[in-house]
C-alpha cells in the first residue's frame, strides 16, 4: 500500500498534458494542446523503523514531509556485538 501511516499521505490523480509549438513570449504564434491522459501523483514514501508511543518498533512506510517535520521518531540503531576470535 502507498499510504504513510502518520499522515494517511496517499496518491492522487491528475493529468499529464501533451503540448506543442512554441510560447508566443519567445517568438512562436502559441503552445497547442496534443493530449491529456490521466496519471499519478505518488508520495515519496520512504521504509523507516520507528518507535510507536507504546513502545513498540515496526518497519513502516512513512512520507518524508512526516520525516522532516519530525512526527517520527526513529528506532535506535542495535549493533551487533562482535565475538573476538582467538583472544
Amino acid at each position: 500500500m502507498k499510504i504513510c501511516v502518520i499522515c494517511n499521505k496517499k496518491p492522487i490523480v491528475g493529468n499529464t498534458i501533451a503540448r506543442r509549438g512554441l510560447p508566443k513570449k519567445t517568438g512562436g504564434i502559441g503552445v497547442k494542446t496534443t493530449g491529456i491522459s490521466r496519471r499519478r501523483f505518488m508520495p515519496n514514501l520512504q521504509r523507516v523503523k520507528i518507535r510507536f508511543p507504546n513502545g513498540t518498533v515496526r518497519r513502516v512506510n512513512v512520507c518524508a514531509s512526516c520525516l522532516q517535520s519530525g512526527k517520527v521518531t526513529k528506532a535506535p540503531v542495535r549493533r551487533k556485538t562482535e565475538v573476538q576470535a582467538g583472544a
